[in-house]
Protein backbone atom coordinates (compact mmCIF):
# COMPACT_ATOMS: atom_id res chain seq x y z
CA UNK A 1 0.00 0.00 0.00
CA UNK A 2 1.22 3.51 -0.74
CA UNK A 3 1.98 6.12 1.90
CA UNK A 4 -1.24 7.50 3.45
CA UNK A 5 0.39 10.94 3.71
CA UNK A 6 0.39 12.68 0.34
CA UNK A 7 3.04 15.30 -0.46
CA UNK A 8 2.51 17.87 -3.22
CA UNK A 9 4.86 20.75 -3.98
CA UNK A 10 4.11 24.05 -5.68
CA UNK A 11 5.72 27.42 -6.19
CA UNK A 12 4.02 30.68 -5.22
CA UNK A 13 3.51 32.79 -8.34
CA UNK A 14 2.70 36.48 -8.71
CA UNK A 15 -0.95 35.79 -9.47
CA UNK A 16 -1.31 34.09 -6.06
CA UNK A 17 -0.54 37.34 -4.25
CA UNK A 18 -2.83 39.99 -2.83
CA UNK A 19 -2.20 43.74 -2.60
CA UNK A 20 0.06 43.23 0.42
CA UNK A 21 2.49 41.02 -1.51
CA UNK A 22 1.69 37.74 0.22
CA UNK A 23 -0.48 34.80 -0.76
CA UNK A 24 -4.15 35.71 -0.67
CA UNK A 25 -6.10 33.70 1.89
CA UNK A 26 -8.42 32.23 -0.77
CA UNK A 27 -5.44 30.80 -2.66
CA UNK A 28 -4.70 28.45 0.22
CA UNK A 29 -8.01 26.74 -0.50
CA UNK A 30 -6.76 26.12 -4.04
CA UNK A 31 -3.38 24.89 -2.76
CA UNK A 32 -5.16 22.44 -0.46
CA UNK A 33 -7.43 21.30 -3.27
CA UNK A 34 -4.28 20.59 -5.30
CA UNK A 35 -3.11 18.56 -2.31
CA UNK A 36 -6.34 16.54 -2.33
CA UNK A 37 -6.07 15.86 -6.06
CA UNK A 38 -2.49 14.76 -5.40
CA UNK A 39 -3.79 12.49 -2.63
CA UNK A 40 -6.22 10.88 -5.09
CA UNK A 41 -3.42 10.56 -7.67
CA UNK A 42 -1.44 8.71 -4.99
CA UNK A 43 -4.43 6.43 -4.24
CA UNK A 44 -6.13 5.80 -7.61
CA UNK A 45 -7.92 2.65 -6.41
CA UNK A 46 -9.97 4.77 -3.99
CA UNK A 47 -11.33 7.01 -6.75
CA UNK A 48 -11.93 4.05 -9.06
CA UNK A 49 -13.91 2.33 -6.31
CA UNK A 50 -15.98 5.47 -5.65
CA UNK A 51 -16.85 5.91 -9.32
CA UNK A 52 -17.77 2.26 -9.75
CA UNK A 53 -20.01 2.45 -6.68
CA UNK A 54 -21.75 5.66 -7.81
CA UNK A 55 -20.35 7.67 -4.91
CA UNK A 56 -18.41 10.91 -4.55
CA UNK A 57 -16.79 12.79 -1.71
CA UNK A 58 -18.44 16.16 -1.01
CA UNK A 59 -16.98 18.87 1.21
CA UNK A 60 -19.35 20.03 3.97
CA UNK A 61 -17.03 22.03 6.26
CA UNK A 62 -13.58 23.60 6.24
CA UNK A 63 -11.67 25.06 9.18
CA UNK A 64 -8.41 26.76 8.27
CA UNK A 65 -5.66 28.39 10.33
CA UNK A 66 -3.30 30.87 8.67
CA UNK A 67 0.02 30.78 10.51
CA UNK A 68 2.71 32.53 8.44
CA UNK A 69 2.83 34.53 5.21
CA UNK A 70 4.01 32.90 2.00
CA UNK A 71 5.65 35.14 -0.58
CA UNK A 72 6.29 35.06 -4.31
CA UNK A 73 8.74 32.31 -5.34
CA UNK A 74 8.34 30.43 -2.04
CA UNK A 75 8.23 26.69 -2.60
CA UNK A 76 5.46 25.11 -0.57
CA UNK A 77 4.86 21.53 0.46
CA UNK A 78 1.19 20.57 0.86
CA UNK A 79 0.70 17.56 3.12
CA UNK A 80 -2.67 15.84 2.86
CA UNK A 81 -4.13 12.87 4.70
CA UNK A 82 -7.24 11.38 6.28
CA UNK A 83 -7.27 11.77 10.08
CA UNK A 84 -10.76 10.56 11.02
CA UNK A 85 -13.47 8.35 9.55
CA UNK A 86 -16.85 8.46 11.24
CA UNK A 87 -20.18 6.86 10.45
CA UNK A 88 -21.39 9.62 8.09
CA UNK A 89 -18.38 11.89 7.57
CA UNK A 90 -14.61 11.90 7.50
CA UNK A 91 -11.89 14.51 8.01
CA UNK A 92 -9.00 15.32 5.70
CA UNK A 93 -6.13 17.29 7.24
CA UNK A 94 -3.82 19.61 5.33
CA UNK A 95 -0.61 21.35 6.26
CA UNK A 96 1.15 23.86 4.03
CA UNK A 97 4.86 24.07 4.81
CA UNK A 98 7.27 26.71 3.48
CA UNK A 99 10.23 24.62 2.35
CA UNK A 100 13.05 27.15 2.83
CA UNK A 101 12.58 27.23 6.62
CA UNK A 102 10.05 24.42 7.30
CA UNK A 103 7.58 26.99 8.67
CA UNK A 104 3.95 25.98 8.99
CA UNK A 105 2.14 28.46 6.73
CA UNK A 106 -1.42 27.12 7.03
CA UNK A 107 -3.32 24.08 8.25
CA UNK A 108 -6.90 22.98 7.78
CA UNK A 109 -9.37 20.27 8.63
CA UNK A 110 -11.85 19.55 5.86
CA UNK A 111 -14.93 17.46 6.61
CA UNK A 112 -16.51 15.51 3.79
CA UNK A 113 -19.40 13.11 3.35
CA UNK A 114 -19.99 10.24 1.00
CA UNK A 115 -22.62 11.23 -1.56
CA UNK A 116 -24.73 8.73 -3.47
CA UNK A 117 -24.66 10.47 -6.85
CA UNK A 118 -27.89 8.90 -8.13
CA UNK A 119 -29.94 9.60 -5.00
CA UNK A 120 -28.18 12.95 -4.43
CA UNK A 121 -27.89 12.39 -0.69
CA UNK A 122 -25.24 11.58 1.86
CA UNK A 123 -24.95 7.93 2.84
CA UNK A 124 -23.12 6.13 5.66
CA UNK A 125 -19.44 5.42 5.13
CA UNK A 126 -19.34 1.65 5.16
CA UNK A 127 -18.22 -1.42 3.25
CA UNK A 128 -15.24 -1.22 0.91
CA UNK A 129 -15.14 2.58 0.97
CA UNK A 130 -14.82 2.56 4.74
CA UNK A 131 -12.16 -0.15 4.62
CA UNK A 132 -10.16 1.87 2.09
CA UNK A 133 -10.43 5.07 4.16
CA UNK A 134 -9.61 3.27 7.41
CA UNK A 135 -6.47 1.85 5.79
CA UNK A 136 -5.37 5.39 4.88
CA UNK A 137 -6.17 7.02 8.22
CA UNK A 138 -3.30 8.49 10.21
CA UNK A 139 -2.85 10.73 13.24
CA UNK A 140 -2.21 14.49 13.11
CA UNK A 141 1.06 13.72 14.84
CA UNK A 142 2.14 11.93 11.63
CA UNK A 143 2.28 15.34 9.93
CA UNK A 144 5.18 17.76 10.28
CA UNK A 145 4.83 20.26 13.17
Amino acid sequence: MSDPLSRHTLRVRGYHLDGYGHVNNARYLEFMEEGRWGFFDDHPALIKQLKQSGYAFVVVNLNIDYCKAALERDDLLVLTGIIHVGERSAVCHHQVIRQRDSALVARADLTFVLLDIHANKAVPIEGQVREALDALTLAKSDFLP
